[in-house]
C-alpha cells in the first residue's frame, strides 16, 4: 500500500470534479487529482465520531457550524478537499453544493494512506489559504498536533499526548479531553485512584 493517497497525472478543475460519478472519493490539490479510496478504518472512524462529537455539541446554537467528511471544501478552481472535520464562522462562504473559502478550523485523522499527505501538502495548502487553527490527530501515536496561523504562517506545532486536555486556540471555552476522543483510561498520579471513563457506543 502506498505511503500516500494515490496522485494522478494532469490537471484538473472544481467543474472537471463535478463531473465524476464513479462513486469513489477524490480531492484536487492544485489541479492534481488525489485518489482518496478506500474509506478510512473503523478507528479513524471512531475516533472522527468522538472528536465532531464534541464540537458539534459545543456549537449547538451558536454562529460557527461544524461539518464531517465527505464535504467539499473548494478553496480556488483546481483545489477541493474533504477534510475529516471542519468548523465554518462565515457563512457567506456556504453553498448548497460546498464550502467555497477556507474554514475556520480543520481536523485531519491521519491514515497510512493520506498521512504525509496530511503532514506536507495539506499543511501547505490550508497556510496558503488561511486556515486559522489546523489539528492533526495521530491514532497510531495516539497524539495530536495544533498548528496556529500567526502572521500567515503555521509555526512549530503544540503537541498534546492522549492523557491531556486541550484547548482550541480559536475557542479556548472549549476544552478535549483527548483520552476521551481515544477512548484511553486516564493515566492518574502513584496515589490517586484511576479514573475510568466509559467507552462510549453510539
Amino acid at each position: 500500500m502506498p505511503s500516500t493517497a494515490r496522485k494522478l497525472e494532469d490537471h484538473f478543475t472544481y467543474a472537471d470534479y463535478l463531473t465524476w460519478d464513479d462513486g469513489k472519493r477524490w480531492e484536487i490539490i492544485g489541479g492534481e487529482v488525489w485518489d482518496m479510496t478506500p474509506a478510512p478504518n473503523l478507528r479513524h472512524q471512531h475516533i472522527s465520531r468522538n472528536f465532531s462529537h464534541r464540537l458539534f455539541t459545543f456549537f449547538e446554537g451558536k454562529s460557527c457550524l461544524p461539518f464531517v467528511a465527505p464535504t467539499d471544501v473548494v478553496l480556488d478552481e483546481d483545489t477541493v478537499v474533504q477534510p475529516d472535520i471542519l468548523v465554518v464562522c462565515d457563512r457567506s462562504k456556504l453553498t448548497d453544493a460546498c464550502i467555497k473559502g477556507a474554514p475556520e478550523l480543520i481536523v485531519e485523522i491521519l491514515s497510512p494512506s493520506t498521512g504525509i499527505k496530511d503532514r506536507r501538502e495539506k499543511k501547505k495548502l490550508y497556510e496558503r489559504f488561511g486556515v486559522l487553527e489546523y489539528i492533526l490527530v495521530d491514532p497510531m501515536n495516539e497524539s495530536v498536533d495544533r498548528y496556529t496561523l500567526t502572521e500567515g504562517r503555521y509555526g512549530s506545532p503544540d503537541v498534546f499526548d492522549w492523557n491531556e486536555t486541550m484547548t482550541l486556540t480559536l475557542f479556548p471555552e472549549l476544552e478535549l479531553n483527548l483520552w476521551e476522543i481515544f477512548d484511553k483510561e486516564r493515566i492518574t498520579a502513584v496515589n490517586e485512584q484511576p479514573t475510568r471513563y466509559p467507552r462510549h457506543h453510539r
